[in-house]
Order: C-alpha cells, then sequence, then structure tokens
C-alpha cells in the first residue's frame, strides 16, 4: 500500500468519524433541549400551583380582615345607636321638665295677677285714708298752732335748730372718740407688724471705714513695697487710685480711700505681689488688671447669690451687677448690701402681714438704694436715679414708684411704696447700723430746739432720747390746752417737711398751771 491510500483511508475515517459525532452531538442537543422544556413546564406547573396556594391565602386573610371590619363597624354602629338613645332619653326628660316649668310659670303668673290686683286696691285704699289722714292732720295743725301761737314752719325752725346744736355736740364727741380708739387700734396694729418683722429679720450691725490695713509677716517687705526711689508704690498708687501709706506702724501697711472697690483691687494686688515676691512697675500693673478682672466676676458672683438668697427671679443681668457692687459701698458707715437685703426681708414680711404682694415688695426692697451704686454720679438724688434705672431695666411700676419715693422725691402711688420707706427707716435707725458725724448730730438736734422755739408761748425746748423726742415747755397763760394740741401738730408736721431724720420723732407739748398764794 502506498501512501496515497494510506492517506485516502485516513481522509474517509474522518469523514466518517465527523459525521458520526455530528449525529450523536445533534442527538445529544435534542435530548437536552427536551429536558430542558420539561424542566421548564415543570417549574410552570409549580409556580402555578404556589400562585394559586397564595391567591387562596391572600383570599381568605382578605376575607377575615373585612369580617373583622365589619364587626367592629357594627359595634361602633351599636354603640352610637346607644348614645343616640340616651341623648333622645335626656333631650326628653329635659323636655318635659321644660314644660312643667312652663306650667308652673304660667300658674304663678296667674297668680301674681291676682295679687297685683289685690295691692291695686289696697294701694287705692290706703291713698283713701291717707288724705283722710292728710285733712286730719292739717286741722290738728291748725288746732296746735292757735294754741302755740306759732305757725308749723316756725315750730319746725326752732325744732331743726336744736335738733342741729345737739347733734353737732353729739357728732363732735363722737369723732373724738373715734379719732381716739383708731389712733390706739392703729398704733398697737403697727407696732405689732413692725415688731413681728424686726423679730423675724435678724442682721449684724456693721460699720465700715474708708481704710483699709494690710498686714505684712515683717517690716522688710515694706521696702520691697516702697521701691527705688519710690517707684513701686507709686506705680501701685497710679494703677489703683489708692492712697497708700507706709509708717511706722509695726507690719502694716495703710490703704486709705473712699471707694471700697478701689481699696479691694488694691489690697488683693498687694497680697499677690507680696506673696509672688517679684514687685516692679510692670508686674504691679498685670496684678492690678487681674485683681480687677478678677473682682469684677465677683461682684457679678454676689449679685447673683443675693437675688438667689431672697428668691427673687427674671432680673436684669445689668441690675444684678450693681446689686454685687453694693458690697462695697456704704452708706453712713452701714454696708449698702447688707441694708438693701435687710430692707428685702423686713419689706417681705411687713407686706405679708398686711396681706399685699409679698415677692413684688421684696424686690423694690433690695434695689430701693441702687441709685447709690452707679460710678458716674450724676447731679440727681439717689431715689430718682434708681427708679430711672429700675424703668430702664422694665422692673414693675409699682416697684419703680417704691423707689423713687422712698425719700419723698416723688408721690407714692401704691401701698409698696409708704412700706419700702418704713423698712428703709427701720433698719437704718437701729442703734449702731450707722454712724454719723457729731457736728451734724448736734446741729439736728440744735435745729429741732429753734424751730419749736420759733412759736409764740413757747418757754423752753429740750431734744432727749438722741433726737427721737422733743418736749416743748410752753406757758399756761397764752396757751391753752387746745392750742397745746394744735401746737403739737404743726411741730411735728414743720419737722416732716423742713428736716431730714432718720426714724421718726415724738412731739411732747407740756403745759402746767401752778396757782401760788402767799400767807402773811
Amino acid at each position: 500500500m502506498g501512501i496515497i491510500e494510506i492517506l485516502g483511508y485516513v481522509l474517509a475515517g474522518l469523514v466518517v468519524g465527523i459525521a458520526i459525532g455530528r449525529f450523536l452531538l445533534r442527538n445529544l442537543l435534542k435530548q437536552q433541549e427536551i429536558a430542558a422544556q420539561s424542566k421548564i413546564k415543570k417549574m410552570l406547573k409549580d409556580a402555578e400551583s404556589s400562585a394559586e396556594m397564595l391567591k387562596k391565602d391572600k383570599m381568605l386573610e382578605a376575607k377575615e380582615k373585612f369580617l373583622q371590619l365589619k364587626a367592629e363597624h357594627e359595634q361602633q354602629v351599636q354603640s352610637r345607636n346607644g348614645e343616640i338613645s340616651q341623648r333622645e332619653n335626656t333631650i326628653k326628660q329635659k323636655e318635659q321638665s321644660l314644660n312643667q316649668r312652663l306650667e308652673n310659670a304660667s300658674r304663678k303668673e296667674q297668680e301674681l295677677d291676682k295679687q297685683r290686683e289685690n295691692l291695686e286696691r289696697q294701694t287705692n285704699l290706703a291713698v283713701k285714708k291717707q288724705e283722710e289722714v292728710d285733712v286730719l292732720k292739717q286741722q290738728h295743725v291748725k288746732q296746735l298752732e292757735t294754741i302755740a301761737g306759732l305757725t308749723a314752719d316756725e315750730a319746725k325752725n326752732q325744732l331743726v335748730e336744736n335738733m342741729k346744736g345737739e347733734a353737732r355736740s353729739q357728732a363732735l364727741m363722737q369723732i373724738k372718740d373715734i379719732v381716739d380708739e383708731a389712733k390706739l387700734t392703729a398704733g398697737k396694729e403697727a407696732k405689732k407688724v413692725v415688731i413681728q418683722t424686726i423679730q423675724r429679720t435678724a442682721s449684724e450691725a456693721a460699720i465700715e471705714n474708708s481704710v483699709s490695713i494690710f498686714h505684712l509677716e515683717n517690716d522688710e517687705i515694706k521696702g520691697r513695697v516702697i521701691g527705688r526711689e519710690g517707684r513701686n508704690i507709686r506705680a501701685l498708687e497710679a494703677a489703683t487710685g489708692i492712697e497708700i501709706i507706709v509708717d511706722d506702724t509695726p507690719e502694716a501697711i495703710i490703704l486709705s480711700g473712699f471707694d471700697p472697690v478701689r481699696r479691694e483691687i488694691a489690697r488683693l494686688a498687694l497680697h499677690r505681689l507680696v506673696t509672688d515676691g517679684r514687685i516692679h512697675p510692670a508686674r504691679i500693673e498685670e496684678i492690678v488688671a487681674k485683681t480687677k478682672k478678677q473682682i469684677e466676676e465677683e461682684i457679678i458672683e454676689i449679685g447673683e447669690r443675693t437675688v438667689i438668697d431672697l428668691g427673687i427671679h427674671g432680673m436684669h443681668p445689668e441690675l444684678i451687677r450693681m446689686i454685687g457692687r453694693m458690697r462695697y459701698r456704704s452708706s453712713y458707715g452701714q454696708n449698702l448690701l447688707h441694708h438693701s437685703r435687710e430692707v428685702a426681708n423686713f419689706c417681705a414680711t411687713m407686706a405679708a402681714e398686711l396681706g399685699l404682694n409679698a415677692k413684688l415688695a421684696k424686690r423694690a426692697g433690695l434695689l430701693h438704694d441702687i441709685g447709690k451704686v452707679p460710678d458716674d454720679n450724676p447731679e440727681l438724688p439717689h431715689a430718682i436715679l434708681g427708679m430711672q434705672l429700675a424703668e430702664k431695666y422694665k422692673e414693675h411700676p409699682e416697684v419703680c414708684n417704691a423707689i423713687g419715693a422712698h425719700h419723698d422725691e416723688i408721690e407714692m402711688t401704691s401701698l409698696i411704696s409708704p412700706i419700702v420707706q418704713a423698712c428703709d427707716s427701720i433698719s437704718g435707725a437701729r442703734p449702731g447700723a450707722r454712724r454719723e458725724v457729731v457736728e451734724s448730730y448736734i446741729k439736728r438736734l440744735k435745729e429741732l430746739e429753734e424751730l419749736a422755739l420759733s412759736y409764740p408761748g413757747v418757754e423752753k425746748t429740750f431734744a432727749i432720747q438722741a433726737g427721737r423726742e422733743l418736749r416743748v415747755v410752753v406757758e399756761s397763760e397764752r396757751v391753752s390746752d387746745q392750742q397745746a394740741e394744735l401746737l403739737a401738730a404743726d411741730i411735728s408736721n414743720r419737722i416732716q417737711t423742713e428736716m431730714t431724720y432718720p426714724g421718726q420723732i415724738k412731739v411732747t407739748v407740756i403745759r402746767e398751771t401752778r396757782s401760788v398764794a402767799f400767807a402773811k
């Protein structure tokens, strides 16, 4: 066999193999297609059956939901029908009661018509009888006129004049008794309220000075405080505005100034400088600036703590800051913050005793001296300035009036204003609360005595009880008892209008009658 025959057989075998492979491949693909179609049909049948099942389940759920909603709706309808029936029953009952009332009203109207007719008849009879009585009265009056020899008008005028005199004398006596009783009752009640107020509020009586003393561990520190050629002490005085006195006083430096805030800043700054040990002008300025910032923070904290302690809310922050600055202010030696807190507590207690607004009274008592705090110090009384500040920061009108009227600069328009004025006097007039200059004290006593001596008939005057009482001795020949009462009232009114004083002054007029005879 040759190569060509072998190649022919190989090619023929390849052709036959390819044909057989194609035939087998076609049969395999056809079988796979048939299997896939059967599988798809089976999946479609399964899907249709599952869909049918889901449809049935959903239909059942829908039917159950429908039945449930239907039952709830029927229950609501039944409940509403029950309510409607109840309302119909109540309406029917009301209609029945209204019908009964109408029937009763018609009956009463008929009875009233009958009573009106009877009254008209009785009135007519009374008019006729009154006419008869008037005729008889006129006849009787004519008979009396003929007997007495006076007309009816003349007799009436005499009787009226006699009755007027008796009524006037009785009225004067009753007025005097009522006035005496009112004075006694009012005095007792006022003393009771004041005493209860003072008893329920206790505070310290503190005197503040314009000088602070800074204590040192030893006298060697004085030289460091003064510095070379006094530059440290000059820098400290320039930064604080306080006079610093370094003298022979052992282990002490005196800080002198009328502004307590500046004195406190100087004291704290000096304490820090001495503790730190570095004392030179630059360090002094730095420490003073830090101390000023600290004092301002403390002022705000003091104000906030004060309003919280007193239970006052809704106050403007600027007013709170001014309240904190009261801690470093004094009035006649009395600390202004302690005085204002004391007045606030007095006002609250007194207002509560009198049945007034205690919170509003406490607020007015705390702010009554707020006009003493501002640094600009305009040419206005502190009461008017305080009232303007309160109005500026939207305080209650009654609070503003109480602030402005507590020294009678304006008219009082509310009941809280006299309470604040009285409590301010109570707080300032306590023994030891304030310190007055001796010259002004003596001058006030002399003015009291000279004011009473200016009246005619006054023989002697004595200011006693530290100026709380004025005794006036009058001449009995020139001043009667009634004139003595008038004189006491006039002197007290003039003291109120012309003089300024703490508390109250009692005026006592003494009239003495002496009968003298000589046996020879």
